[in-house]
């Protein structure tokens, strides 16, 4: 085992550690994680997120060996994802929770229909009203809706622009797909989630088991969707339905990196 690959010192928890080496010796591995929160720190301006150095470095490894595959599932629009990822085509990625999927054909890009188009058009007219009116409100454009982004606004304002642009959506559009994130809103006129997401990756794959790790509430689907086999690992506070938690970012990264160097010794059975 080369030093770039030995396991320093871990505060990981032993269950998690032995759950890691177990994960290793899967014939075909499939490691999907979010990006915001569980690669990187969140930060107040999206587009200057990166994922900690030794983050990359353990994604890099895991997608350089046989019979694993890494896919981001993300909230980001996917040109969005592409951008703070910087992964090379290898890797899989999936933007928007599902409705944008980037494969090992990256030509492919989400398409609306004539009604979805019409319920973008009107969602951006009452979201737009909604962030022009409240300080430090900000819309992001996604694929097929919008996300309203409170951040940077007052805890008051914040309470304000979420009322004010869930009762006003809801009463424009029926059937209307709402995700509470971490001071986000999300609207879109498709309803797919991160467990659906998961599902077509593992079949796409083939993969024998999955390890996920993720931060927010719509990571949530996804750690449904694991099973027993598989491993889940929840990136900071808030309830979860993963099996293991670790305290943010950086334990990621020493997750990735054990799991890395699990898969690269000699547990490996390939």
């Amino acid at each position: 085992m080369t030093a770039r690959h030995r396991i320093p010192a871990s505060p990981l928890p032993s269950a998690l550690v032995g759950a890691l080496r177990e994960l290793a010796r899967s014939r075909r591995l499939l490691v999907a994680l979010d990006f915001d929160g569980t690669l990187a720190f969140e930060v107040d301006s999206p587009e200057h997120a990166r994922a900690l150095p030794e983050a990359r470095e353990a994604v890099l490894a895991l997608l350089a060996m046989r019979n694993t595959r890494v896919a981001l599932i993300s909230g980001r629009a996917l040109t969005s994802l592409e951008q703070v990822a910087d992964l090379p085509d290898s890797a899989l990625l999936v933007g928007s929770h599902g409705i944008e999927i980037r494969l090992d054909d990256p030509a492919f890009r989400v398409s609306l229909d004539t009604a979805e188009i019409e319920q973008v058009e009107v969602l951006h007219e009452v979201l737009g009203d909604v962030a022009d009116s409240i300080d430090r409100v900000w819309l992001e454009t996604k694929p097929a809706g919008f996300a309203l982004h409170t951040r940077l606004a007052t805890a008051e304002n914040s309470r304000v622009a979420h009322l004010v642009a869930l009762s006003e959506a809801q009463a424009e559009i029926q059937n209307l797909t709402v995700r509470r994130g971490k001071d986000v809103l999300e609207f879109s006129v498709r309803s797919t989630t991160k467990g659906e997401a998961l599902e077509h990756l593992r079949r796409y794959t083939a993969a024998d088991a999955v390890f996920y790790a993720g931060d927010d509430v719509t990571d949530e689907d996804a750690f449904a969707a694991l099973l027993p086999h598989d491993v889940g690992v929840k990136s900071g506070v808030g309830a979860t339905g993963a099996e293991f938690r670790v305290t943010g970012p950086e334990e990621i990264a020493l997750a990735l990196t054990t799991l890395a160097t699990f898969r690269d010794g000699d547990v490996h059975e390939q």
